[in-house]
C-alpha cells in the first residue's frame, strides 16, 4: 500500500496553470545550507573540526561512507556530474594512492572509532575500474574503516562496463546493492544523449544480480531528454516494469548547458515541451502505482519489502548528498574529488580537479576547498526543511520545544509565502503545523524555498533546475 501522502496519480491534479505557477527552479535540499552556498575553506577548518568533535564522542551512530569515483570512457550528453572523460586505465593507480592518503589524513582525525554502516561508490562511473582496482580499493577502505555486521554496499553501475563475471567479483567484494543508470531504452534517445545500452542487455544483467543474491536494485530514468515522447517513454516503462527493479529513480533531465558542457552537443529543439514532460511524469507515475511502488518522495520509488519503502512508512526517511536514505544519524564522509562531507553541523566540498586534488595530498593536507558549520537558525531551517521533504510534514509543538521558539512568530515570513501553496490545496496548516497534500509532494521542492533564508537573501533561483 502507498504512504498515506503518496500521489496515486497526477492526472487531474497538477493542472497547467499549477505547473506555470510553481514549476520554478529551485535546490533538491540533499543539504541546507545547500552546496553553493558553502565558503573558501582550502585549510579544511570545517571538517577538521568536526572530525575532532565526532572523535570525542562516545556511542556515535557508524559512519555513512561516499567515494568519488570520477573516471568514465565516454561522455553522456546529459550528464552533470563531476567526471574524467578517458580511455587510460593507467590514471586509476595514482587515483587510488591519493584516495589513500585521503584515508590516512581523516583517519587520524576520526580517532579509533572509524566504524561504517554505509558504504556508497559513485562517480564518473565506479565500474571503470576492473576487478583487480575495485578489490584493491576495497582492500585500502577496509584497512583504514571498520565495516560493521549487515553493512551496506552499494555501488553505481554503467551496464555496458560490467557482465555476470564482474557482477560475481562485485558480490564477493562485499557489494549488496546496485544502482543500473538506464535513462532510457529507446534506441533514438540513446542516440541523442550518446548512451547506448539495448533493453535485452540490461535484463541479462538483472537476472544475473537476481541470481548472485544482491540484496535490492535501483534503476535510473530521466524523462524530458532529446526525441523522448509520451509514447516512447511508455514503452521504457513498460520494460522497466518487467526487470522490477527493487527501488527506481525518476529524474527530470535540467537543460543547463552553460553550466554543464556537455549538455551543449543537445539539440535543444529536440527535447520535449514542458507540457510533454509533465505528460512523462503522469504516466510513470500511474504505472509505478500501478504496478505496487511506494512514492518515497520527490523523484524516488520502492517496492513496499525494501527497506526504503518500510522506513517511509515508519516515519524515519533520512535525506542527504546521495538522496533518500535509511540510516538516521549517520555522518556523511565523503572522498574524492568533488566529495561531500556532512559531520554534525559542519559540511565540507573537496576539490573539483584531479591535478587540484593531487597537489593537496601530495602536501599532506585534506583535499578540502569549502565548507560551512551551521549556526543555530541553520540547524533549525534544515530540521524543518527536511521534515518537509522527508515526512511531508512539520510538527510545530516538536520544533517549539526543541528550539525554544514559537514556530508561527519565528517562520511568519515563511508562512506568509506559503499561502499560495494553501489556496491551491497543495499543503494544509493548523494549530499542530503544516502536512503536504497528494498533489503537494511534487511541489515540496519550492515550499521547503519558503524556509531558506539564503534564497530569500540573494534571489538567485535562475542557477537550479526546475521542480517538474
Amino acid at each position: 500500500m502507498a504512504p498515506m501522502n503518496a500521489p496515486h496519480t497526477t492526472a487531474d491534479l497538477i493542472s497547467p496553470a499549477l505547473m506555470q505557477r510553481f514549476d520554478i527552479p529551485g535546490p533538491r535540499y540533499t543539504s541546507y545550507p545547500t552546496a553553493d552556498r558553502f565558503l573558501p575553506d582550502d585549510e579544511g577548518h570545517h571538517l577538521t573540526s568536526a572530525l575532532q568533535t565526532r572523535a570525542r564522542l562516545s556511542s556515535v551512530t557508524p559512519l555513512s561512507l561516499y567515494l568519488h569515483l570520477p573516471f568514465c570512457e565516454s561522455v553522456c550528453y546529459y550528464c552533470a556530474c563531476n567526471k574524467v572523460i578517458t580511455k587510460d586505465h593507467g590514471k586509476v593507480d595514482r587515483y587510488l594512492h591519493s584516495l589513500e592518503k585521503e584515508m590516512v589524513l581523516v583517519g587520524g582525525g576520526l580517532g579509533s572509532d572509524r566504524r561504517v554502516g554505509q558504504l556508497h561508490l559513485g562517480g564518473g562511473s565506479p565500474t571503470f575500474l576492473d576487478d583487480e582496482e575495485l578489490t584493491r580499493l576495497m582492500a585500502q577502505m577496509r584497512r583504514h574503516f571498520k565495516f560493521v555486521e549487515g553493512v551496506e554496499c552499494s555501488i553505481e553501475i554503467d551496464p555496458r562496463t560490467v557482465d555476470r563475471q564482474r557482477l560475481a567479483c562485485l558480490r564477493q567484494l562485499g557489494f549488496n546493492r546496485l544502482s543500473f543508470g538506464v535513462q532510457d531504452f529507446d534506441p533514438e534517445v540513446q542516440k541523442a544523449v550518446h548512451r547506448e545500452q539495448p533493453f535485452e542487455q540490461v535484463a541479462a544483467l538483472m537476472e544475473e544480480v537476481r541470481a548472485l543474491g544482491f540484496d535490492s536494485v535501483n534503476l535510473d530514468l530521466i524523462y524530458g531528454l532529446p526525441r523522448q515522447s509520451s509514447e516512447s517513454f511508455r514503452k521504457t516503462l513498460q520494460q522497466v516494469l518487467q526487470l522490477e527493479p527493487d527501488r527506481l529513480a525518476l529524474y527530470a533531465y535540467a537543460h543547463l548547458p552553460t553550466r554543464f558542457k556537455p549538455q551543449r552537443r543537445i539539440e535543444a529543439r529536440e527535447l520535449p515541451k514542458a507540457e510533454d514532460k509533465v505528460r512523462m511524469m503522469d504516466q510513470a507515475v500511474q504505472a509505478l502505482m500501478r504496478h505496487g511502488y511506494d512514492y518515497i518522495g520527490m523523484d524516488h520509488f520502492a517496492l513496499p519489502g525494501d527497506q526504503l519503502a518500510q522506513v517511509k512508512r515508519d516515519g524515519r526517511l533520512q535525506r542527504n548528498f546521495q538522496g533518500y536514505h535509511a540510516h538516521a544519524g549517520a555522518d556523511l564522509l565523503g572522498l574524492g574529488v568533488s566529495s561531500i562531507s556532512q559531520i554534525g553541523d559542519a559540511y565540507s566540498q573537496s576539490v573539483k580537479t584531479l591535478d587540484e586534488y593531487y597537489g593537496c595530498l601530495d602536501a599532506g593536507r585534506l583535499p578540502v576547498e569549502r565548507g560551512v558549520t551551521l549556526n543555530e537558525d541553520d540547524r533549525l531551517r534544515r530540521e524543518v526543511i527536511m521534515a518537509l521533504m522527508c515526512q511531508g510534514k512539520i510538527n510545530f509543538s516538536q520544533v517549539n520545544e526543541r528550539y525554544g521558539i514559537d514556530c508561527v512568530h519565528y517562520f511568519a515570513d515563511a508562512l506568509e509565502k506559503l499561502r499560495e501553496f494553501e489556496w491551491e490545496g497543495l499543503v494544509m496548516r493548523s494549530s499542530a503545523g503544516l502536512e503536504v497534500s497528494k498533489t503537494g509532494w511534487f511541489f515540496v521542492r519550492p515550499m521547503a524555498m519558503c524556509f531558506d533564508q539564503y534564497l530569500a537573501r540573494h534571489q538567485d533561483h535562475q542557477r537550479f533546475s526546475k521542480v517538474l
